[in-house]
């Protein structure tokens, strides 16, 4: 089987995007999926998205995480697939597409690309960290020194433990100035520590609002990738008009053979 694919990164979150338009991929093939994405044996990615044709929105975004399983909302593949459907006609600025979560809107502005998320009703708030659902369940804790924290081990341990088999991603958070947090997350299905997470960044972004480390409604999060910003409007004890802004960069194009 011989396929067209393009690689994408969203500040270092990478993923393998294929048209499938024609619906000619074999979406069963859970080990094909992780053959692609392995980083020694295939192209290499932290997951691989199909672009799909949608009955009234502009197209549907089918998502796989590395293991080769479909998986929860990806939000910097969100931002990527949108970049990839103006690259390819569908779309000149301004778009609205199906994902796993639901619709979603998006702006397409060169390589910026601003993602609306879910709104977000329901934050709990324990006392070492906060967990809540953007799209994927995250669990949010503050740390020091996060440039030298294990997040592998200790990422792999509450993510397991606390979570049980469905799992949560996990992200780690140092705060930085009164609108800035540096952040690195633990991704369940990559089961490992990935260069950034759109929907991880978000629920930081929420969170750190949500326990008082900023009172702005617009968040920088700096990920070992590089830098998104989040900003959100606070409805009740919810969040609404949530949107992922950030670069999304098509790196190459190629062949599977």
């Amino acid at each position: 089987m011989e396929f067209t694919f393009y690689k994408y990164q969203g500040t270092g979150n990478d993923f393998v995007i294929i048209d499938n338009r024609e619906n000619f991929f074999p979406k069963g093939k859970t080990e094909l999926v992780a053959k692609i994405c392995d980083r020694r044996f295939g192209v290499g990615a932290d997951g691989l998205l199909l672009l799909e044709n949608h009955p009234s929105a502009d197209f549907m975004m089918v998502y796989y995480n590395s293991d080769g399983n479909l998986s929860s909302m990806c939000g910097n593949g969100g931002r990527c697939i949108a970049h990839f459907a103006k690259f390819l006609g569908i779309i000149s600025k301004k778009t609205t597409f199906e994902a796993v979560d639901g619709m979603h809107d998006a702006m397409v502005d060169d390589d910026w690309v601003s993602l609306k998320m879910n709104d977000v009703e329901k934050i709990n708030v324990s006392e070492n960290f906060i967990f809540l659902d953007t799209g994927s369940p995250h669990h949010v804790e503050m740390v020091s020194e996060l440039q030298n924290y294990d997040v592998f081990k200790n990422g792999r341990n509450i993510r397991n433990k606390i979570y049980g088999k469905e799992g949560s991603n996990v992200n780690f958070v140092e705060q930085n100035d009164a609108t800035k947090f540096s952040v690195r997350t633990y991704e369940r299905g990559v089961e490992d520590e990935t260069l950034s997470c759109g929907t991880g960044v978000t629920a930081v972004a929420i969170a750190m609002f949500e326990i008082g480390k900023t009172i702005e409604n617009k968040v920088i999060l700096k990920t070992p990738g590089g830098q998104l910003q989040v900003r959100f409007e606070k409805m009740g004890s919810g969040y609404k008009n949530v949107y992922l802004e950030g670069p999304a960069t098509q790196v190459f194009k190629g062949i599977w053979k």
